[in-house]
């Protein structure tokens, strides 16, 4: 009752059940009400008052039309029946348009209450039915917690109790069915029975899932007040919700996905839209919005929107480029806009930048472009684009905004002619500016793992008591409710580290020195890379994925699962292990890998082609199809791959800060049949795993600004070292702007470089060196935010950039070499510890701004005897090893040990088989 009498007095129309056509799926009067307003002449020869064959013809071509396209489809373009063109619905009015305005306010928006649907079951009733003109577009099931029922018991209902056979809930014929109580809101966009998906559609509470307390009434009042109201649900029809094809690119199999928006991806889309309408171009927006919480959508939603976005100026933007990082994404975006966007020939993929030149020159309004190809692009675009305004959408954005692909993208979108009169100092006040971020661009920054400078280049400012300057994201959506409402799986509930045991050995008599600290990191490289290491852990890879992932238990028997490795090689190693074990259980699963470009291995030329049998574009889609059902990666594949089908994850590689947290979270994508998943991690503990998931649990927010007195003092060191002056820097820079050749700026370059290399030691070396990296670095990045220009500091970046590549790295002498050669592997083990589940901090991060520091010495070599190196490397890995430990490793290696045999290897090429055999036992005997 309350949402009814909320609904009916705010422009909904009070329906009736007895209005209810099942057979056709429609209110009878409501439509036939709103064709007499709108298209008198046309209701007239529908016959819609009188139940005559020409009706009943007119109601099964609009019931047809409506399962074949969708409800949005049909509302949105209407339909041709005969002769006659039928609109269904009126959208926005543009500012000014009073016809359209008069045809938009006759839609009829009717609620219906206790709406019996079903032509079989008379007495079947939903709560609440919505009606667009007569079209049923949403469906609500409605449960009050003080009778003790709650939001669950709305969905066990809808799939207990409504046939998804019914019309009314086949898909898209509703737009989305609602699970209501008074604390959640629930949606789903097609019902299945008891595989019925259902997700929240609440507005967040502390960080996470849930509402706020509401003063003013129920806590569910927004949905049907605000996302429900006449002017809202409008907008979501034109511009949100869609019923998308697909069609599987080897099977040709179609299907078809309703969808509706999430209340985070319709809040941030409303919210930025809003905000760049009032103030215009120029401005900067972080989102921070967890992985699997659809970003992609929400991207091609704001791209779409943005299009034609207004204020008093008329057209704000003249083109939205869109820049993304992954070859995935950057097909699945162009994908989801062109699907969204009602104009096919406003999206253009920038392939060149031929491309891109071409698509602003013509105006074209959605560009879409990978962050590899832009700053390419963008250096070859010709003509004068500081006319023009853009919204610049950025995935992923502490990858995609290094310094110099920013400065590249200024540089070449605000494109102003140099003035001819312009002196020296004029210039490079120029390009100061023009590395900005661009004063007639928006940059809209999304990402789920925002660094300190995504967050001081793209976050909103907060100005604390002291004057200290926070910067926090414009809009987040958490981990943490993410993880709460279901929209990803908490990939930290049920981590498991492996610990691993060695014992190394001489096998020389004599006791040689070499340096400690390069030895112990060489020897843990050598005992996890060993080949009886890599065995034993691809066999508890694959017993535990037949044990625990493989069965029906797991995602309906769909389970499938990752290899994380160190490199190329090592991912070939466990791809060669894994397919070798298999094979020996008589495993019905098979292993795929996945690494770039070619590799020399063993005496061989490999790549993932020919390993796997199939081409590497080839590698997603195969994941997904039995036989194969591990994925051994080397980089590739671990950041931007989303497969809801990914339950365990096998780490052998150290994860550190956003990397683990990139990486673990490919474990997190959502199925219906996905309750759970599984890391096993061979190289970090649980520790290192919770600091780096800490910071981006709630909102990050950056803590200070980037203190900018820094680069003075590193200005200062680097003008202290004496390598360079003032008048060599200002003679170069003025022959590089000037377009000089290589042998007007190599002489110059050349006496610092010889001045680096006579005057300095070595120490003074590496600290110059670092130094001027880390002034390059902080450099390129503080022009952007900067409200000042500093010539000094720009000559002096320009010349750095090119001298620091000439500046030879000092010679250090590898005093550990040769120390794999004189060790052996005693002992081996490897221990499963307990699953734990990780729980980080409910509380918002904060992270330190940039550091300017860069510099740096020379190692000191610490020399130990080598029976020393190996005691302390036993003593830090080793554990109390049993016979059976060492025997094991042992037997394991006979085989090889046998086959290295050169007078068996003989006899098994050229001898008959009872030599071979003869020579066979001998070579065992030896070992």
């Amino acid at each position: 009752s309350i949402i009814f009498n909320a609904m009916t007095s705010s422009g909904w129309i009070p329906g009736s059940s007895h209005d209810y056509d099942s057979e056709f799926c429609v209110d009878l009067p409501q439509l036939s009400t709103f064709l007499k307003d709108t298209k008198p002449d046309t209701a007239d020869a529908l016959s819609l008052d009188d139940d005559t064959i020409t009706r009943q013809r007119f109601l099964k071509r609009l019931k047809d039309q409506v399962t074949a396209r969708g409800v949005v489809d049909v509302l949105r373009k209407g339909i041709k029946h005969g002769q006659h063109t039928i609109t269904l619905f009126y959208g926005t009015p543009t500012p000014g348009n009073q016809r359209a305005a008069e045809l938009n306010a006759l839609n009829r928006f009717s609620v219906t209450r206790q709406l019996h649907y079903s032509k079989i079951t008379a007495k079947l009733s939903l709560d609440l039915a919505l009606f667009m003109n007569g079209l049923p577009i949403a469906t609500f099931e409605l449960k009050n917690s003080l009778t003790k029922q709650t939001v669950a018991d709305a969905e066990e209902q809808y799939m207990r109790d409504r046939d998804p056979r019914e019309d009314l809930f086949k898909l898209g014929r509703c737009m989305a069915h609602f699970a209501v109580d008074d604390h959640e809101v629930r949606f789903c966009t097609e019902l299945r029975g008891k595989s019925s998906w259902f997700l929240p559609f609440n507005r967040g509470y502390d960080g996470g899932a849930g509402n706020p307390v509401n003063p003013n009434g129920l806590k569910t009042e927004y949905l049907w007040r605000e996302t429900l109201s006449l002017e809202s649900l409008t907008d979501i029809i034109e511009n949100f919700a869609q019923l998308i094809r697909k069609t599987d690119p080897k099977t040709k199999k179609r299907s078809r996905t309703q969808i509706w928006p999430r209340y985070h991806q319709l809040d941030v889309v409303r919210t930025l839209l809003a905000d760049a309408q009032e103030k215009g171009a120029g401005e900067r927006y972080l989102v921070q919005h967890s992985a699997g919480s659809g970003k992609s959508n929400s991207i091609a939603w704001l791209a779409h929107r943005l299009v034609g976005l207004q204020n008093g100026d008329g057209t704000i933007f003249d083109s939205i480029i869109v820049v993304t990082d992954r070859v995935i994404l950057d097909s699945q975006i162009t994908a989801t806009i062109r699907q969204f966007t009602q104009v096919a020939a406003t999206v253009g993929h920038a392939d060149s930048a031929g491309d891109l030149r071409g698509f602003i020159e013509v105006g074209k309004k959605i560009i879409i472009s990978t962050v590899q190809k832009f700053p390419f692009i963008l250096e070859e675009i010709a003509g004068d684009f500081s006319d023009s305004r853009f919204a610049i959408i950025i995935d992923e954005a502490h990858s995609s905004q290094g310094g110099r692909t920013a400065a590249a993208m200024s540089v070449a979108l605000n494109n102003a002619e140099a003035d001819d009169e312009e002196d020296f100092e004029d210039r490079i006040i120029r390009i100061i500016e023009e590395k900005r971020l661009l004063q007639n661009a928006s940059y809209f920054a999304f990402t789920a793992t925002p660094k300190n400078r995504t967050l001081e280049l793209f976050g909103a400012p907060d100005t604390q008591p002291d004057g200290a300057v926070r910067r926090l994201p414009f809009h987040s959506y958490t981990m943490k409710q993410a993880i709460q409402e279901g929209f990803i799986l908490d990939v930290l509930s049920s981590y498991t580290p492996v610990d691993s045991y060695y014992n190394l050995v001489k096998n020389i008599e004599d006791d040689p020195e070499f340096d400690a600290n390069k030895a112990q990191r060489k020897l843990r490289k050598y005992v996890e890379g060993n080949e009886y290491a890599i065995e034993k852990k691809a066999e508890i890879m694959v017993d535990h994925f037949h044990e625990q992932v493989a069965g029906p238990g797991k995602i309906g028997g769909q389970a499938r699962a990752m290899v994380v490795t160190d490199g190329i090689q090592r991912a070939i190693d466990y791809f060669h292990a894994i397919r070798d074990y298999l094979v020996r259980r008589n495993s019905p699963h098979k292993a795929i890998v996945a690494f770039s470009g070619e590799h020399d291995y063993g005496e061989a030329r490999v790549s993932e082609s020919s390993l796997n049998g199939f081409p590497s574009r080839d590698i997603a889609d195969r994941i997904q199809e039995d036989p194969y059902r591990i994925l051994v990666c080397a980089d590739k594949f671990q950041t931007g791959y989303d497969e809801p089908l990914l339950h365990t994850m096998y780490v052998d590689k150290t994860l550190s800060e956003i990397r683990a947290v990139q990486t673990l979270s490919r474990l997190n994508r959502a199925h219906p049949k996905k309750h759970d998943v599984f890391v096993l991690d061979f190289m970090n503990d649980s520790d290192g795993i919770k600091d780096a998931f800490a910071d981006y649990y709630r909102t990050t927010i950056l803590s200070d600004e980037t203190d900018p007195n820094r680069l003075h003092d590193l200005k200062a060191t680097l003008d202290g070292y004496q390598v360079y002056s003032e008048e060599r820097i200002d003679k170069l820079v003025k022959l590089y702007l000037d377009g000089a050749d290589r042998d007007s700026l190599d002489p110059i370059l050349d006496s610092c470089v010889q001045v680096y290399v006579d005057d300095l030691d070595e120490d003074s070396q590496v600290d110059f060196k670092g130094k001027a990296k880390g002034f390059c670095r902080s450099y390129a990045f503080l022009c952007q935010v900067l409200p000042y220009e500093d010539i000094g500091w720009e000559k002096l970046s320009i010349f750095l950039n090119l001298l620091v590549p000439k500046l030879p790295a000092p010679v250090e002498e590898d005093l550990s070499r040769g120390i794999l050669e004189v060790i052996d592997m005693d002992s081996y083990r490897v221990e499963k510890q307990a699953a734990e589940a990780i729980i980080l901090a409910d509380e918002n991060a904060e992270i330190d701004p940039t550091t300017s520091t860069g510099g740096g010495q020379l190692h000191e070599p610490d020399m130990n005897p080598l029976s020393v190196i190996l005691e302390e490397f036993n003593q830090l890995w080793g554990t109390e090893f049993t016979d059976a430990d060492q025997v094991s490793r042992l037997i394991a290696g006979i085989p090889e040990r046998v086959e290295a045999n050169e007078a068996y290897r003989i006899a098994m090429r050229g001898s008959d088989e009872e030599n071979a055999r003869i020579e066979h036992d001998h070579a065992l005997e030896e070992v």
